[in-house]
């Protein structure tokens, strides 16, 4: 069934797991995490970025989404990720997001603090949750950043601007790793206990040893994104078909397996087996 963000956040903080947000860029994706999150009776969040609702793939996929989360069996949230500017935060709102992140955290804190308020104030009056993001989370091509949301400051952000969740930055980044990065565990901990009632967020779950995820879900991380390593199971199943089988539904039958054996391996991770009970 289609939910909004928080009842999938609130049900990872009742037992103390985190949801896994998976990044969805077509049908067969979509199809292999909800296949996944349906055999392993998990709430799950499904999540596009921000490039897709600027150009034309959110406007085609949304109303699908919608659709299927809709039928599903389990409980699932539709999130846009990193959203980059107003009019597509007010796009995923029109076409069915239950939940959007607006990510300024490129900015200085005030604007960071204005632009999620002014996002915080006119999602929120249409029933829709928000997650900001408070030290840049950068690309790992660039190396795993070394300093860390400050408690304080993440208070601060939370206070002045209402957002329901927050991605903070403790030592990952997005895409592929060079080297494993180290999860900041006792900053986890520290910003859950000053903020227990903000669902706290793991952006760069791609390529984490599992170890460090176990530790970030204990210390009080209860939403992690993947994204990359979506992209790579559902081409990893495209390239082992073989080219011999040319009707395109009968050819990504394997992708679509590929993707959600991947989202069983990260919901089993996550300990978010039977949440949707």
């Amino acid at each position: 069934m289609l939910v909004s963000l928080k009842t999938v956040l609130d049900i990872a903080e009742e037992k103390q797991c985190a949801v896994p947000a998976f990044n969805v860029y077509n049908a067969e994706t979509a199809l292999g995490i909800i296949r996944a999150a349906e055999e392993a009776n998990s709430c799950v969040i499904l999540q596009m970025y921000s490039r897709l609702f600027s150009n034309f793939e959110a406007e085609f996929m949304m109303p699908a989404l919608v659709a299927a989360a809709q039928k599903s069996k389990v409980k699932i949230a539709l999130h846009l990720d990193h959203g980059a500017d107003r009019q597509v935060v007010a796009k995923a709102l029109r076409w069915g997001c239950t939940g959007v992140m607006r990510d300024a955290s490129t900015e200085p804190f005030e604007e960071n603090v204005k632009i999620l308020k002014d996002v915080v104030d006119f999602a929120h009056a249409v029933g829709v949750q928000v997650e900001g993001e408070l030290g840049h989370i950068g690309s790992a091509k660039d190396g795993v950043p070394t300093d860390y949301t400050r408690v304080d400051e993440a208070v601060e952000f939370v206070r002045r601007t209402g957002v329901d969740a927050l991605a903070i930055m403790v030592g990952t980044a997005h895409g592929h790793y060079k080297q494993a990065p180290v999860i900041a565990v006792d900053r986890i901990r520290e910003i859950h206990e000053a903020l227990p009632q903000t669902a706290l967020v793991l952006h760069g779950g791609s390529g984490v040893p599992d170890d460090q995820i176990t530790r970030a879900i204990g210390a009080g991380i209860r939403k992690i994104n993947f994204g990359t390593d979506v992209c790579y199971s559902f081409l990893d199943g495209v390239f082992a078909v073989s080219r011999e089988i040319f009707a395109v539904d009968l050819f990504m039958k394997e992708p679509i397996n590929a993707v959600a054996a991947f989202g069983r391996e990260k919901i089993r991770l996550l300990r978010a087996e039977n949440s949707n009970a």
